[in-house]
């Protein structure tokens, strides 16, 4: 394990069993842990965890994906600190400078157009938001997302998610309709990941023909898909699914909330790999480091259709999470943090294909920068799902000190997107136990 010079502090709250006890007691059996014995984690710092015991974990999960610079970075929170003690809250209903200045400074990281946020919570407000505004701006109600895709669990965002394993048994949003995934790897089109992206695209035209009234609100995607398994299409796809989508009146929306903020390495947003201009950017996770801080950008013309009626967030533009977003921005360019996704990105998914070299059990390497995915079969010829074994590796991972996480419709690809602030002995350390895991799990 690459060497690490923190200290953390001795551990003094209640037991992992005490804390587990009162989880199950007092919480909502909804919530889940992801191993088999829960993990206790009490402090981090950069690229580590820590638990109970003060055994270190190196963090390639990242925290679902949300700690972009690092855990505790120090210039962040000293940002939260100096804030808190001055104002901890303030409604927008009053002026602040931090949220003006984020504002400004997320408009500075768009295309030339895009430079008026609304800010909120989450992702799944976020992306509620924008599909509101672009039916309130069009006129029109269906929304087309993508099969395989994941924007969220409030009521509305649900709909606009394709897991069946992320959807309640409930009456959800109207309008919504989802269309053929681009990923090459599962597609049921045939032909180059070009022509899949194409017919995968094709597809838009058929359901607003055959399921709409012919005209829709928008069209939503993430770049490269997260809970999904870091799936993505051909560089053509998000073109021509833009495209199709305009003809059609819809408004298209990138889900940045996992590929935004340098990522993705060879660009700041996701959509730019892509070489398309959406018309509204939803953010979460990463732009806060942790910090609960979401944004919708989109144009002024566009904007001015929530002005129609009173609309407000509570603690959207809090004080204390704009400054925390401020500080973000600042150390992802100060640091270097998206070139260091791109170089170390690169590392890192080179040695994954070497893995699969010499591991049968991986089906399929993916995704960009520093969002990977590790597809997981049983079978290469008839990729099924290698369920068990996933949780094998995750859990053969843990006991040698590296965390990732799982996703895909089955469970079976490893999720592999660290803070951004990792090193190369991190990356080589992260294979080394990748390799030895999978050994373990085949057998």
């Amino acid at each position: 394990m690459p060497a690490s010079d923190h200290v953390p502090k001795p551990y003094k709250g209640p037991s992992r069993q005490e804390v587990l006890a009162m989880r199950r007691q007092y919480m909502n059996p909804a919530i889940f842990t992801l191993y088999g014995e829960p993990l206790l984690i009490v402090e981090g710092h950069m690229q580590w965890l820590f638990d109970e015991t003060g055994k270190r974990y190196l963090d390639m999960f990242a925290g679902i994906v949300t700690v972009s610079c690092g855990h505790c970075h120090p210039k962040i929170v000293a940002a939260i600190e100096t804030q808190v003690e001055t104002l901890q809250h303030a409604t927008t209903i009053y002026l602040h400078p931090n949220i003006a200045l984020l504002a400004k400074k997320l408009a500075s990281k768009m295309p030339k157009g895009l430079d008026v946020t609304y800010f909120v919570n989450d992702g799944s407000e976020a992306n509620d938001l924008a599909v509101s505004m672009a039916r309130l701006f069009t006129g029109n109600t269906d929304v087309i997302a993508l099969r395989n895709g994941y924007h969220g669990g409030s009521p509305s965002s649900m709909g606009l998610t394709s897991h069946n394993t992320w959807k309640f048994p409930i009456p959800g949003a109207v309008g919504i309709h989802h269309v053929v995934s681009p990923d090459p790897y599962r597609s049921p089109f045939s032909g180059s990941p070009e022509e899949i992206a194409t017919r995968s695209a094709a597809e838009i035209r058929e359901i607003v023909r055959y399921s709409t009234p012919g005209k829709i609100a928008a069209f939503i995607a993430e770049p490269i898909q997260g809970v999904g398994g870091a799936t993505h299409g051909a560089a053509n796809y998000l073109r021509e699914a833009y495209a199709i989508a305009r003809e059609y009146g819809g408004l298209c929306i990138a889900d940045e909330v996992q590929t935004g903020f340098g990522r993705t390495g060879d660009h700041y947003w996701g959509f730019e790999n892509f070489g398309v201009v959406p018309d509204f950017v939803t953010m979460a996770k990463g732009i806060g480091n942790g910090v609960p801080l979401a944004a919708v950008t989109t144009r002024m013309e566009i904007a001015q259709a929530l002005t129609q009626r009173i609309h407000f967030n509570t603690f959207g533009g809090n004080p204390v999470c704009m400054a925390a977003g401020l500080a973000v921005l600042d150390v992802i360019d100060e640091e270097g943090l998206q070139e260091n996704s791109r170089v170390l990105g690169k590392r890192l998914k080179d040695g994954l294909k070497q893995l699969s070299e010499r591991h049968q059990l991986i089906g399929d390497v993916r995704g960009m920068g520093l969002m990977l995915g590790v597809e997981l079969v049983r079978d290469r010829k008839t990729k099924q799902p290698a369920k068990q074994e996933t949780l094998a590796v995750l859990e053969a991972a843990r006991e040698m000190g590296v965390l990732v996480g799982k996703g895909g419709l089955d469970g079976n690809v490893l999720r592999i997107k660290p803070p951004m602030c990792i090193t190369s002995e991190d990356v080589d350390f992260a294979l080394d136990v990748m390799d030895r895991a999978l050994t373990a799990a085949a057998k």
